[in-house]
């Protein structure tokens, strides 16, 4: 069974409902959210040329919404952490720096495409490395008269608006980059969280990596687990990744295995680390 993982770039699970409007930004599977739908959800750039992501509006009505730059770090557990631009760090700087995009506030006529067009221009003084910062895309509320809201004892009424958002990693590499990586410790867990398949995944470098995992039993052509989109950043050297699992993934994954980290389809597919355990 093929199942999705935890992606790399970042998309609101749920709305935030609130008076203020606030939107919250939370991992998750996907390329779209409410009536949203982005392509692609994560953009390499080398500095020479730029690119583009293309905004959908799914819905019958006509949406807009705010493009903005924002700064997040992964953890070990591999979790994006948000950060305030008062706290980054150097390269986080020069990231914000080097990004160009336009425009920034668009309105999507109902079932219809738009382009944000997106450009890097790294100082020839920086480190080679890789830069990265996160591009949001905020849905704006519409704006309705309130009708139906029960009033307070001053008159005063409230109506919650749902607020929905996606977040894609940009990530733009200068010079000369290296990057190893490895897998460690795969082993199922069985508990109160239900059956979870676990696994250490090292990186050493100045370069992100990513890809997919997958796990295959002795003998077995196809994969018992897949999953998608799975990458290490270069601020951390180790990712603790945990995945649900459904019992009968658990049933077939039981045993001696075969767990191999590759470039995603899109990319070759190649492989970049594997690891042979017995899994139970």
């Amino acid at each position: 069974m093929h199942r999705k993982g935890q992606l790399f770039h970042s998309i609101a699970k749920s709305p935030i409902v609130a008076a203020a409007c606030l939107a919250l930004f939370a991992p998750t599977a996907g390329n779209a959210q409410g009536d949203l739908l982005i392509a692609p959800t994560r953009l390499v750039l080398d500095g020479r040329r730029g690119g583009e992501v293309i905004l959908s509006n799914q819905s019958n009505e006509p949406a807009t919404y705010r493009v903005s730059l924002e700064l997040r770090r992964m953890d070990p557990n591999g979790d994006l952490k948000s950060v305030d631009e008062a706290q980054a760090n150097a390269t986080e700087k020069a990231a914000l720096a080097m990004i160009r995009y336009a425009p920034h506030r668009v309105t999507l006529p109902p079932q219809q495409p738009q382009s944000i067009r997106i450009s890097a221009r790294p100082g020839a003084d920086l480190p080679d490395g890789e830069y990265r910062v996160h591009m949001s895309f905020a849905a704006l509320p519409k704006v309705h008269a309130i009708t139906d809201a029960p009033a307070d004892k001053n008159g005063i009424a409230i109506a919650l608006t749902p607020v929905y958002g996606i977040v894609m990693p940009i990530i733009v590499r200068k010079g000369q980059l290296t990057v190893t990586a490895g897998l460690a410790n795969p082993h199922l867990e069985h508990g109160a969280k239900g059956d979870q398949f676990v696994v250490d995944m090292t990186r050493s470098g100045n370069e992100s990596v990513y890809g997919d995992l997958l796990v295959y039993p002795q003998g077995a052509k196809d994969p018992a687990f897949v999953a998608r989109g799975i990458g290490v950043y270069p601020e951390i050297n180790a990712r603790h990744a945990v995945f649900a699992l459904t019992p009968q993934e658990a049933a077939a994954m039981k045993g001696r295995a075969r767990v191999e980290f590759r470039q995603a389809v899109e990319t070759g597919g190649a492989l970049i680390a594997s690891v042979d355990a017995m899994l139970g």
